[in-house]
Formats: C-alpha cells, sequence, structure tokens
C-alpha cells in the first residue's frame, strides 16, 4: 500500500502538471490501494487489507491532496471500531486542507459486507446521514458511487434528492468500444439526476488470474444531459479530464422544462410500492462473521423469495 500511495502522489502530480492549475478534483479508481479478495475470509481480509480511517494510509493521501491543492476521491476497505467483525467497502473524498469531508460505506455488494446487513446497528451510530453522504464544497455538492453501485437508480436519485451534483465514481470493470451495462448506466443516472458523473476505471489488474486488461481503461466523464465530455483508452491515463460548469447544470436545475427531470421526482409515490417488496433483508450479519459461500446462499433465498411473491417467473 505504501508503493501504490507512492505512485498515487506521482500521477496526481504530473496531472496536475499537465492539465493545469484549474485541477480542483481527481478520483481514483476501485482498488487502487488493496486489489479485492481473492477468497480470503473476512477477518483474514480484514487484517490483510482493511485501513483504519485514522491510519497512515489515509494520512498519506491526505497529504497528496493538501501538496496538490486538489480534492482527492477514492475508494478502499476500512474497518469500523463499531463493528470489529466485519469491513466495509468505502468511498472517501479528501479536501485540500487534508480533511475527510465524506466518507461513504458501499451498500450494494455481491461479496463484502454492507451497512444493510447491520442495519439497525449502522443507525444507532451513524444515522441516516451517515449512510448518503453530501459533502457541500467550493467545487459543488460531492456524492460517491461504487463501482457496481451505479446499476441501482434509487441510490444516485437519493444522493441527488439530498443535493449531490458531482457524482464520483471509483470503478473496477470490463472496459469495451461497445457500451457496456455500467457505461449506460453512467449516462442515465447522470441524466435522471441532472448530475456530473465522474468514473474513473482500472488500469488493469494484476495477480489475479483474470486477464490484466479485461478491466483496462474507459475512465469517463459525463454531463448531466448524459453527454460524454472525455473518456480515456486503455491502460493507466490521464485523458479523461474535463471541465464541470456547476453554473450551468445550477441553471439547468432551476429552470422549469420537461427536461427537468430531478424537479419532476415523485419520492412519495414510490416509497408506497417499494414498502410492498422484500429484497434483500436488512441486518443478516447481526451476530454473524459470513464465510464467502454465505453471500451466495442468501442471494438464493432472496431470488427464492422474489419467486413466491411473483416477481419473477
Amino acid at each position: 500500500m505504501r508503493n501504490a500511495v507512492t505512485r498515487i502522489a506521482a500521477h496526481v502530480g504530473a496531472s496536475k502538471r499537465w492539465i493545469g492549475p484549474d485541477l480542483r478534483l481527481i478520483v481514483l479508481p476501485e482498488y487502487a490501494l488493496t486489489g479485492f479478495p481473492l477468497g480470503e475470509p473476512v477477518p483474514v481480509w480484514r487484517e490483510k487489507a482493511a485501513l483504519d480511517p485514522g491510519g497512515p494510509e489515509y494520512e498519506a493521501l491526505a497529504a497528496i491532496a493538501q501538496e496538490q491543492d486538489v480534492y482527492l476521491a477514492g475508494n478502499a476497505y476500512e474497518c469500523d471500531e463499531h463493528f470489529p467483525e466485519l469491513y466495509f467497502q468505502t468511498s472517501f473524498v479528501l479536501s485540500p486542507a487534508g480533511d475527510v469531508v465524506l466518507r461513504c460505506r458501499r451498500l450494494y455488494s455481491m461479496y463484502s459486507p454492507t451497512p444493510y446487513d447491520v442495519w439497525d446497528r449502522y443507525l444507532d451510530v451513524y444515522g441516516a446521514d451517515g449512510l448518503l453522504p453530501v459533502a457541500r464544497t467550493p467545487i459543488g455538492n460531492l456524492a460517491a458511487i461504487s463501482s457496481e453501485e451505479i446499476l441501482y437508480p434509487e441510490l444516485a436519485r437519493s444522493l441527488a434528492l439530498r443535493g449531490a451534483e458531482v457524482l464520483c465514481h471509483p470503478t473496477s470493470e470490463s472496459s469495451s468500444p461497445l457500451l457496456t451495462p455500467k457505461a449506460i448506466a453512467r449516462r442515465a443516472r447522470a441524466i435522471e439526476n441532472l448530475s456530473y458523473v465522474v468514473s474513473a476505471n482500472t488500469g488493469g489488474l494484476t495477480g489475479t488470474g483474470i486477464p490484466a486488461d479485461s478491466t483496462s481503461g474507459g475512465s469517463e466523464l459525463i454531463d448531466f444531459e448524459g453527454r460524454v465530455l472525455a473518456q480515456a483508452g486503455a491502460g493507466e491515463s490521464l485523458v479523461a479530464s474535463a471541465e464541470l460548469d456547476l453554473g450551468a447544470l445550477r441553471r439547468y436545475r432551476g429552470r422549469p422544462g420537461m427536461g427537468n427531470l430531478l424537479s419532476r421526482a415523485k419520492p412519495a409515490l414510490w416509497a408506497v410500492e417499494y414498502g410492498r417488496h422484500e429484497g434483500e433483508r436488512p441486518n443478516e450479519l447481526e451476530g454473524k462473521v459470513p464465510d464467502r459461500v454465505w453471500f451466495k446462499e442468501r442471494q438464493m433465498e432472496t431470488i427464492t423469495r422474489l419467486r413466491d411473491a411473483g416477481v419473477i417467473a
């Protein structure tokens, strides 16, 4: 991780020099520090890869943000003193002063614990604002969405309703000249919520058994009408950079018209309908330390409930 932070410092510094002093926000890709667990049990991965929220890795990243005078967004696995048996995947934003101005735990994950799995206790500790934070900063209202969470419209809409203007999207995903599901979702989330999406993909993964370039490149910036402002090719790159015009976004959000989808949302209508259904259940990890098989079994049980309820055939 120290080596990774050193590389990040060099890349961020080079990006600032290349793009110029107007560069104020940098989003790092998912797995920038550790990669992902390759079958390790939860306690092993927690010990091996989960950062202390006040630990030296964050201090080193904060120093980069301070030195380069940027907001630095990223993603890491993180432990939590209130949930010592688990870890959470966490998106963060560090300010130019070196402060953590946003910490957002991933809510949708196939094989890792999430706050929803210990829902009641998590709400007791952090409250609703700790689940869906939005950082109000001089460069706009920032929020974070991790990787596949971009596929869930409810999450982005909830952040937009809390004022988010820029969705930082650390990800590690297959890239293609054709539109992938996540690429389509980024455009949809931007349009639905009149938000910018800044998506940083990995420049390849090594040591996993997966061909390294399967998840290489495709970082992109999407504007609030779903237009691609910039897009990188394969490999490590600073090419995905563009100006985000917050004045234009705010004017659009304040102007009546069919295109102002955020102002036409009906949250109360869907709250009633959503309340009728049951997917994954909350609190299912309360008092448990799961193995990898548990996550698959949980999904199979959810599929059975959906079938019994007539949601799927």
